[in-house]
């Protein structure tokens, strides 16, 4: 087939049995470890906005708050249940990522590489174990890539199902907006041209953009709060947030630095292999898109859905390189070394009480911010009960305060992103119990402030809230109504 372009007849039996029981032991693997730890803040955050439901919040579209606040209202608080989706959303990645490398003509060994290669990877089983916008996000680019593909070379109709996937990811998370840009400017630079003249294309286009309105509409209505809300995380105003150096370097982190020559060599094969020419606008999408995200300081991971399409792409002449004995098992380490490093790092599977003594919070941001909540409510709750009737809980950080209203009963309340919408607090409120805030902040907003407790995991994991200091706050310089929007803050 040299210098032929590969088309539908070229594609190769999938390889069912193989990525099936690859998919479903993925996702055996995340639910049975899905109970360790603890919610994660971003968790506490999503079932909290989820329950006031809306067309969009301030960081985001609505779907994965609802589907987290119905997932917790279901499983009555189970952790179990809540994970199930993103455990079977990273299955999922993991199928598409081998069907993916079919429509590049891979046979059955080299689609098993391919899914096998994400399934080990860092950022799936970083994002995959926790219910996350990422985890869907990832989901959402993995199979509009596999549609997009295969709409890049069938047209006609195959672009009703892009479209419809790219309106059900703008739902989830507007980041794919990048993608859909960046792969226009591919295909603007690299062809194939002649896809931008098929109707049905735009008929696809109308798809997404009538499923994407609701949201749009919303966003509009309230002065594009994302936007606003990017701005504060290129300033590195998000616990994930890396400084705008590390952002290549890490690329080769994501996946496996074991593996990384697999997605790379995936990037140059779609450049040059004239039988993979129609599909070239992926390659210039990922330099778009790296450039796009250094030059507006976004976050590493953002590049993460893209890996399904290189590593598919790049699995055939891995695997055909690893013909010798020794490459096989060269390989197969890189693998095995992998899936052991990935499952450690970023699955609970050491005890939260041994984690102060490894590295795996200095390496994982997420692994620190899901142990520690029992204590924090605990310590709030302490303080709150000592107070006057009418006392409420003022929290810095949406975790904070979604920690305290799923497992308490106190009246928490906080002024970060969308949580401020439910808010101020009754006008009668004289007295607050304050965590997360600098005292001279409390100073400016109350009369008298004092600090009564500190925040203690009680296992020395240095997370955001440890060491954390709690205050009783009381005499409001201002009526809550005037004083609430000095506490809003995006982040």
């Amino acid at each position: 087939m040299a210098g032929m372009t590969l088309s539908a007849g070229d594609r190769q039996p999938v390889a069912w049995r193989g990525l099936g029981v690859m998919s479903l032991a993925y996702a055996v693997l995340l639910v049975a470890t899905s109970a360790g730890y603890g919610l994660h803040r971003d968790e506490f955050y999503f079932v909290a906005i989820g329950g006031h439901p809306a067309f969009g919040y301030v960081d985001q579209p609505p779907l994965v708050p609802l589907l987290a606040h119905t997932l917790d209202v279901l499983g009555d608080g189970s952790l179990v249940v809540l994970r199930l989706s993103s455990a079977l959303a990273g299955a999922a990645i993991v199928l598409v990522t081998g069907l993916i490398a079919r429509e590049f003509g891979a046979a059955r060994g080299a689609q098993l590489l391919a899914a096998g290669a994400m399934a080990v990877s860092a950022v799936l089983a970083a994002v995959s174990h926790l219910m996350s916008t990422t985890t869907y996000d990832v989901l959402a680019w993995t199979v509009l890539s596999w549609l997009i593909v295969r709409a890049l070379r069938d047209g006609g109709t195959s672009w009703l199902l892009a479209g419809t996937a790219a309106g059900v990811g703008l739902e989830i998370k507007t980041l794919i907006v990048f993608l859909l840009f960046a792969l226009t400017v591919g295909v603007l630079v690299a062809g194939p041209r002649e896809a931008l003249r098929d109707r049905w294309l735009w008929t696809g286009a109308g798809i997404a953009l009538a499923l994407w309105l609701p949201n749009l509409i919303w966003q509009a209505s309230n002065d594009w709060p994302q936007l606003r809300l990017s701005t504060a995380i290129a300033r590195g105003q998000s616990g994930s947030s890396q400084p705008r150096w590390a952002f290549l370097p890490y690329q080769l982190l994501l996946v496996s630095p074991l593996l990384a020559p697999v997605w790379i060599l995936g990037g140059i094969r779609l450049w040059r292999d004239a039988a993979l020419r129609t599909w070239r606008c992926i390659p210039v999408a990922w330099v778009v898109l790296a450039v796009v995200f250094l030059a507006t300081g976004g976050k590493p991971y953002y590049l993460a859905g893209l890996f399904p399409a290189l590593l598919a792409a790049g699995a055939a002449p891995t695997l055909a390189w690893a013909r010798s004995r020794v490459r096989r098992a060269l390989l197969g380490t890189a693998v095995v070394v992998s899936l052991a490093v990935s499952a450690v790092l970023f699955l609970p599977l050491v005890p939260a009480a041994d984690l102060s003594n490894t590295p795996i919070v200095a390496v994982n941001y997420d692994a620190g911010e899901t142990v520690g909540w029992a204590q924090f409510n605990a310590t709030v709750a302490r303080v709150y009960d000592q107070q006057p009737a009418k006392t409420i809980v003022l929290a810095a950080n949406y975790g904070e305060a979604g920690s305290l209203l799923h497992d308490t009963d106190v009246p928490a309340y906080s002024g970060q992103n969308s949580l401020w919408d439910l808010g101020p607090p009754p006008a009668d409120t004289r007295v607050a119990v304050a965590v997360g805030y600098p005292e001279d902040t409390l100073r400016g907003w109350f009369a008298d402030v004092h600090r009564v407790a500190t925040i203690d995991n009680g296992i020395d994991v240095d997370n955001d809230e440890q060491g954390g200091a709690v205050y009783v706050c009381s005499s409001p310089r201002l009526p809550w109504t005037q004083l609430w929007p000095h506490i809003r803050h995006l982040g």
